[in-house]
């Protein structure tokens, strides 16, 4: 994956696709989530994001208290070191990683707490969730990180002609 030329392509297509996944809210929400799930589906079935972890290197996940609890017992600490450790508050007060690149992604790109992993880990890029029109600024982000995001979008173009 060739993370250069996705950032270039994705900063290049954001205003278009920002327009058109506002027009997206206007659509029929359950034609949206059908169209969403089935170039998840799809999409994923070609990309291995092994070869990417954008998302990991790039950007934090919320670490809700249930996350960091899991998390902090997995690795034998107790939650208030883990996120002395580990943690910091953002602007929107949620829990977030201190630092990007994720500390617990490897050179491999694989995960060192891929079982325990943040809930919001587990759900990205969220474009496999029931109404999706309700996330369309989230999607619209994501496209600037997730080249499988872009790519759903690409594709959802076609079928929306919007």
């Amino acid at each position: 994956m060739n993370l250069e030329a996705f950032n270039i392509e994705s900063k290049k297509k954001a205003p278009e696709n920002k327009k058109f996944l506002q027009r997206l809210k206007q659509k029929d929400p359950r034609q949206v989530d059908d169209a969403f799930h089935t170039a998840h589906h799809n999409v994923f079935e070609e990309i291995n994001c092994l070869t990417c972890a954008n998302c990991c290197k790039t950007t934090s996940p919320i670490f809700y208290e249930n996350d960091i609890e899991r998390i902090a017992k997995s690795m034998r600490m107790r939650p208030g070191d883990f996120i002395e450790k580990y943690l910091r508050i953002d602007e929107d007060k949620d829990y977030v990683l201190r630092s990007s690149p994720c500390i617990f992604l490897d050179a491999e790109n694989y995960c060192s707490i891929y079982d325990v992993r943040p809930k919001a880990c587990r759900e990205y890029p969220h474009t496999d969730r029931k109404k999706m029109v309700q996330i369309m600024d989230l999607t619209y982000k994501n496209t600037l990180v997730c080249p499988a995001v872009m790519e759903m979008v690409e594709r959802l173009k076609k079928i929306f002609k919007i």
